[in-house]
């Protein structure tokens, strides 16, 4: 019977490697088949709201991925002594501590960026990702599993975060992060790609363009 066993096993991790296959097979669903902002369409609001600039989306970026490894973890941890009715009121907490963490930093070593910002670090506690991974995800699965979910759809957003940032930037003011790419002498800044309709041009384009590179869903399908 054990032999009988081996090949579904195998089947439904993989071959081997990180997590017996899982671990690629996750990390490539949060990056891109499953992509959590271009796919799913979660979390839109910082999307919308902090992408006038590169450098912002960056760092919102970095703020998802530190709060969703981090509280996937814990969640992953604890979820065999975590009574089942407080199981929110307890990822609520772990996600809040870890979105503390990361506003007190930005707010001693990153100032400026974190007036810029503004509560937007904070609206990560509500965000649909973070809650999403740690109810839907680390609350089934073992702890390396868990921050490789966390890894997986921290990037996945941060990457599309970032392309939106690059350019609204690049097309509101001919720059990025201060390197000047479209030379005033021919190039007219789009105001527009600054301001909030900018923000939903850019991000439909881009959620379109990831979706053709993708192509179907022939799995969903099915």
């Amino acid at each position: 019977m054990a032999n009988k066993q081996q090949p579904s096993n195998c089947s439904s991790c993989g071959s081997g490697g990180m997590c017996q296959g899982r671990g690629l097979v996750t990390l490539k669903d949060g990056v891109w088949s499953n992509n959590p902002l271009a796919i799913q369409i979660l979390g839109i609001c910082s999307a919308l709201a902090v992408t006038n600039r590169l450098e912002n989306s960056l760092v919102m970026g970095a703020a998802l991925v530190f709060v969703c490894v981090g509280s996937n973890l814990f969640v992953s941890l604890l979820r065999k002594v975590t009574p089942h009715r407080i199981r929110m009121i307890a990822e609520v907490a772990i996600i809040a501590t870890f979105v503390i963490i990361f506003d007190q930093f930005l707010k001693a070593f990153y100032w400026d960026m974190s007036k810029q910002l503004g509560p937007y670090v904070g609206l990560i506690i509500t965000n649909c990702i973070i809650m999403g991974r740690a109810e839907a995800f680390a609350l089934r699965n073992p702890p390396l599993l868990s921050i490789v979910d966390g890894v997986a759809n921290g990037i996945g957003y941060a990457v599309v975060l970032a392309l939106i940032g690059f350019f609204r930037e690049l097309l509101g003011t001919g720059a990025v992060m201060g390197y000047v790419l479209l030379d005033g002498a021919w190039y007219e800044p789009n105001q527009l790609m600054i301001l909030a309709p900018g923000a939903f041009f850019a991000m439909g384009i881009i959620v379109a363009v990831f979706n053709a590179l993708k192509g179907p869903d022939v799995e969903g399908k099915r």
